[in-house]
């Protein structure tokens, strides 16, 4: 399938969908507190898309997952299934991944949150992760291929001492949820893909504080970490300008200013 551009109708549509996902990871932060099960964070997420934002999560039904958003704790690395029976406990590390669809569009993102006081290597970690995100979103411009994201948040992340997964990546988005192209977090083969104004997609590196290797769990989704070490990931839609990017679910608690004039 062919990497599309988006129109100027297309990104506006998308404008709205990734500001109410991230409108989610706002509303959710005040409750994630220690006693917190992670199904009660789900009922929350899902009541907020849709009674008060009137949308759709992509998640709930999507290949058959059970919930509205994926909850990831410690060493799950992603597609955490939310549960009732997950109590979250001082120094956990949670990512919260959410997808709205609002107007047949998406908005795709995920953070970290640290319950209660944080452990000095959950703490690194999550910095860690999210600054070779924003390494990757700086880098964005027309004409650059799509491997050399890959490799540069690989070196970051590797000279932390943290690995980068290789078996999910970042994806085109838009109307569908997982479009071309895909989006490696890692150095390898991107197909000649070249970066041009309009092409819509993810930047989601999954960090682990030990090895890269992955375990799937027998309930078809829920991955962890091989050697049950930390894991971190964070998210963010983006669209390819004619200069750079536009963060399309960009975060209060995220200044554009911040992440693209930063130093690496």
């Amino acid at each position: 399938m062919a990497i599309t551009i988006k129109t100027p109708e297309e990104m506006a549509k998308m404008r709205v969908a990734g500001r109410l996902a991230a409108e989610v990871l706002e509303m959710i932060e005040e409750h994630v507190q220690p006693g917190v099960s992670t199904g009660e964070l789900d009922r929350l997420c899902h009541d907020y898309i849709v009674n008060t934002q009137k949308a759709v999560s992509a998640s709930l039904g999507y290949h058959g997952f059970p919930k509205s958003v994926c909850i990831s704790v410690n060493e799950v690395v992603c597609h955490g299934i939310p549960s009732d029976d997950k109590i979250l406990k001082d120094g956990d590390i949670v990512n919260i991944d959410v997808t709205v669809i609002k107007d047949e569009y998406h908005g795709d993102t995920s953070k970290m949150y640290i319950v209660g006081k944080p452990t000095i290597q959950g703490e690194r970690l999550c910095r860690v992760t999210q600054e070779s995100l924003y390494l990757a979103l700086r880098m964005v411009k027309p004409g650059i291929r799509l491997r050399t994201l890959g490799r540069e948040i690989q070196k970051f992340v590797e000279a932390q001492d943290f690995s980068v997964v290789r078996e999910y990546c970042g994806h085109g988005i838009g109307k569908g949820f997982h479009e071309e192209p895909q989006v490696l977090h890692y150095d390898a083969d991107d197909g000649g893909v070249v970066l041009q104004a309009g092409m819509a997609f993810t930047i989601e590196p999954m960090v682990n504080a030990g090895d890269y290797r992955i375990r799937s769990m027998k309930d078809g989704w829920t991955v962890k970490t091989k050697d049950r070490s930390l894991s971190a990931q964070y998210e963010h839609t983006i669209v390819v300008t004619e200069t750079g990017c536009e963060i399309m679910t960009l975060r209060k608690d995220d200044t554009i200013s911040a992440i693209l004039t930063a130093d690496a």
